[in-house]
């Protein structure tokens, strides 16, 4: 028997439906988008359709989507993209120290490039203060770029507020929404960023596609260079196949956003519940309220190996911190928020979706029990 999938933030499934609207394109439909002839007008077709099903998701117009090869090509474009497009403006860049691992990287790279960063801590929820956004400004500031929600811990960040602030200051604001579209609302114009990152395999679509939303007048550094795909943005002939998948998935997270929403919250509040009344000293990390609606990072006290390799036999979830050659590391998010060690170090991302079954959460609930029970009690 397979073990109970809980790990949606790390990936998703195919949908049905996705796969079904991806299959005439993996068969017959092979022409390139750029070929004038019928075989490319049917591609390019359904590229145009794509683009929009994904501009409706997001509240933006269709030419303000570009495609990518994912999450973390799209945060490479947003933030290398822009630094180095308007360098003659400043060379300050604000984040904070609990971005995905794609953001901090290339902030480094930065670095190395004669750009400052300024890393803001967060609060014991995982917050990031508007306030703290508003210190950090100086004459040189060009970019601010802030998580919609943390992958982690699932807290949302005041995006909006934080936007605010940017444009009242004549600054570029993005955000890396991978997490939370199709989980929460996401309307770029009620954020009021002007650059957001998707990442397919979130929400149901192939994996090695994405998106970034520019908006109209931002200006980015050319990625590829070659003939003038995507807005002349992003050389390389398009991946037809997985864009018309990324498309049609958008267009069902549309559809049942509101339902979706219901459904991840019953299962994760349903997990949350049977882990506090079973198991003794189980911590939650996060947001209580400000948070994606499927995840769940709890930290059980003392938890040993034993416990953490007899869980992931009968339950697929993340660990909050990474163990290489019996040398173990705390979570970077959680270090951020003060997690006491003792706790940190047995902490356990569950995180559901919408294939998550009522079954599924109380046979993961009853399994993760009786492994507690055995391995540490």
């Amino acid at each position: 028997m397979e073990p109970i999938y809980l790990d949606y933030n790390a990936t998703t499934p195919i949908d049905t439906q996705v796969a079904d609207a991806m299959m005439p394109f993996l068969k017959q439909n092979f022409g390139n988008p750029s070929s004038s002839h019928w075989f490319g007008i049917i591609s390019r077709k359904a590229v145009i359709k794509a683009r929009k099903q994904i501009a409706e998701l997001i509240n933006c117009k269709t030419d303000e989507i570009i495609f990518t090869s994912g999450g973390t090509e799209s945060n490479n474009y947003a933030l290398r993209g822009y630094a180095f497009a308007n360098r003659h403006k400043g060379n300050h860049i604000i984040t904070s120290v609990i971005e995905h691992p794609t953001i901090i990287e290339i902030c480094k790279y930065l670095e190395k490039h004669n750009f400052k960063v300024t890393y803001l801590p967060v609060d014991k929820n995982g917050l990031v203060s508007v306030k703290s956004v508003q210190r950090a400004i100086t004459q040189n500031t060009i970019l601010i770029s802030i998580m919609h929600a943390n992958n982690e811990v699932g807290t949302i960040q005041s995006i909006t507020e934080i936007a605010e602030v940017a444009n009242e200051n004549g600054i570029c604001m993005h955000t890396d929404a991978a997490q939370s579209i199709g989980k929460i609302s996401v309307d770029v114009t009620k954020l009021n960023v002007d650059l957001l990152t998707i990442a397919g395999h979130k929400i149901y679509a192939p994996k090695g596609i994405g998106a970034l939303f520019i908006k109209q007048d931002i200006k980015l550094e050319k990625l590829m260079f070659g003939a003038k795909q995507e807005n002349n943005r992003r050389a390389g002939t398009e991946n037809v196949l997985e864009i018309v998948g990324l498309g049609k998935a958008c267009e069902i997270a549309k559809q049942n956003l509101s339902d979706n929403y219901e459904h991840l919250k019953a299962m994760r509040d349903r997990l949350w519940n049977g882990l506090v009344n079973n198991i003794p000293d189980v911590r939650l990390n996060g947001h209580p309220e400000k948070r994606l609606p499927n995840t769940l990072n709890v930290s059980f006290l003392n938890m040993n190996e034993y416990f953490q390799l007899s869980l992931f036999l009968e339950v697929a979830a993340s660990t909050g911190a990474a163990c290489h050659s019996n040398i173990t590391s705390l979570s970077y998010v959680l270090e951020a928020m003060n997690v006491p060690v003792e706790y940190a170090m047995g902490t356990i991302r569950f995180s559901t979706g919408k294939m998550t079954t009522k079954n599924e959460i109380d046979e993961a609930i009853k399994k993760i029990t009786e492994i507690y029970s055995t391995q540490i009690r």
